[in-house]
């Protein structure tokens, strides 16, 4: 076994069959100042949604345990919403759902992290394409992009009116959602969504220069020309079909050269660079009628996001900031594995790994009160939602949690550990994780046969930590196969359908209770741990005294 002394550093983390590592640490080391930026933001259903008691009950509950800053979504000018009224050709806004939502949300100490989205009937064009089962009009009428200037602009006013301004300059405004999908929510070109996005970012600063209006929310990122065009093309030849490796190939946002561009020509604020890096890809193939899916590389949406730092560095924007708008492990409301226990340690590593490089990665979404395609037939169907309908957190929630306990100083990182120190107490935080090395080629996404995760390399945790206060404690709490693995238990009481109220209650306390430990520093402040680290499993190790 080979020794390794790091003086201000924490370590550890080792990959059994190869070289076993013994790492000594001084836990009086000051470490490098960090942002919890995986903290900012999160993401949801659409608006209306958030009128709900389950949805409010759940986001009080991320907030408290994950710290979840601000909420996005869509539809918040659908018209489930009410906020336009046409009668005699003439216009009028009515903002009492809008205002309830978000005098809830500021309640729970939670901003909107504001979507411009959809039309409004009275806006739309006629005849409008809609997406979901609950039609959002997505189809642009050039006519009326002066009176959706009215709109964003009376909206703005209406909640500098109702919040003040302090607050406001807070929010962010993004400018619609993945216009880029032609098929998908923009019905409309390019250069009509460059017209969108300048009529609302004038709306919103006419109220206020100083607000953040950003763009253009575009889709996960590829590896063809199929956004260079005016419209999405869809003529069958992506290179996903026939790359030999797709991780090989060289990925790009989806727009946002173009939009860049098209801002710095006109002389229009970009406050923040949104885009929505999903790890997949899901090119069509109308020839056959039939889609192909890709996961790429565990390291792909870190090197996505190195991508668009360079990009925004060398534009007329080099001061914007970084807001991933959605993230998960696949863009699939109906992906079993987002029920599953590996990506947890998908969300540890991911965040961990682009430190530094966003300011926020939204993950979407904390909730499956989510209706994109309608209701779920069951209680686990591959939701989204870090919680289940009923209130079940998944493993997802507790790598969220548990990122939410790291201090703000970085002490040590490497692949499958980070260690870090409260600024304000000196308390020790530390999260081990095992993504196992032999599935670094392809993100957890979309897979049918689960059990092809249900194996992976163990990696073995041997730490010592001193210069501690005798008699120092730290509570270890564990997240693995057989710990906070709710769909694992709720397969071995027979996946009953729904379960009952009783039923419920006990679940609800075997999902959010992990193992826990406590162990303690001996006499000389000295504090040793080893272990086997089983295969997608998260390990927090946190100072309580």
């Amino acid at each position: 076994m080979k020794n390794i002394i790091i003086t201000g550093f924490l370590a550890l983390m080792v990959h059994i069959g190869f070289s076993q590592e013994q790492v000594h640490v001084k836990a009086t080391t000051h470490g490098e100042k960090f942002e919890h930026f995986w903290s900012k933001s999160v993401g949801a259903g659409r608006a209306n949604e958030g009128l709900r008691a389950g949805w409010l009950e759940q986001l009080e509950m991320v907030q408290k345990d994950c710290g979840f800053e601000y909420v996005r979504f869509h539809g918040i000018f659908h018209d489930d919403m009410f906020p336009v009224f046409e009668k005699d050709g003439k216009i009028t806004y009515n903002w009492q759902y809008i205002d309830d939502l978000f005098d809830r949300m500021l309640d729970l100490n939670v901003k909107p992290f504001v979507e411009l989205a959809f039309f409004p009937s009275a806006l739309a064009a006629e005849n409008s394409k809609t997406q979901f089962w609950w039609k959002a009009n997505i189809t642009p009428d050039e006519s009326k992009f002066g009176e959706w200037h009215n709109l964003v602009k009376a909206f703005t006013q209406h909640c500098v009116d109702r919040y003040g301004i302090e607050e406001i300059l807070t929010w962010y405004f993004e400018v619609w959602n993945e216009p880029n999908l032609h098929y998908g929510f923009f019905d409309g070109t390019k250069s009509q969504y460059f017209e969108l996005y300048k009529q609302s970012v004038t709306a919103v600063r006419s109220v206020d220069k100083r607000f953040k209006v950003g763009g253009p929310s575009s889709s996960n990122f590829v590896a063809d020309g199929r956004y260079d065009g005016e419209v999405e093309s869809r003529n069958g030849d992506l290179i996903t079909f026939t790359a030999d490796n797709i991780n090989d190939l060289e990925w790009k946002g989806a727009w946002i050269e173009d939009f860049l561009t098209y801002c710095e020509k006109e002389n229009l604020p970009v406050d923040f660079v949104s885009t929505h890096p999903y790890p997949t890809d899901y090119p069509f193939n109308p020839t056959t009628g039939k889609g192909k899916d890709f996961s790429r590389n565990v390291n792909s949406t870190k090197t996505d996001v190195e991508w668009l730092n360079r990009v925004i560095k060398k534009s007329a924007y080099p001061n914007a900031e970084i807001h991933l708008t959605e993230w998960n492990t696949s863009p699939n409301s109906r992906d079993a594995m987002h029920d599953f226990l590996p990506p947890a340690a998908y969300i540890a590593k991911v965040n961990l790994d682009c430190i530094g490089l966003t300011n926020s990665l939204a993950f979407w979404t904390f909730t499956d009160i989510f209706e994109e395609k309608g209701g779920a037939e069951s209680i686990f169907h591959g939701g989204f939602g870090l919680i289940n309908y009923q209130g079940l957190v998944k493993p997802s929630y507790h790598a969220y949690r548990m990122l939410h306990q790291l201090g703000d100083e970085e002490i040590f990182k490497n692949d499958y550990l980070f260690v870090s120190k409260k600024s304000g107490n000196g308390k020790v935080v530390a999260l081990a994780y095992n993504y196992p090395e032999d599935h670094y080629s392809a993100v957890p996404a979309s897979i049918k046969k689960i059990d092809k995760y249900e194996s992976g390399a163990t990696r073995q945790l041997k730490l010592e930590l001193t210069d501690l206060k005798p008699g120092t404690q730290f509570k270890i709490e564990t997240l693995d196969k057989d710990h906070g693995n709710i769909y694992n238990y709720w397969e071995k009481m027979g996946k009953p359908e729904p379960p009952t109220r009783e039923q419920i209650k006990v679940m609800k306390q075997y999902a959010e209770n992990l193992k826990t430990e406590i162990i303690t520093a001996d006499k000389n402040g000295e504090l040793k741990l080893d272990r086997v680290l089983s295969p997608w499993s998260l390990v927090l190790i946190e100072q309580v005294n």
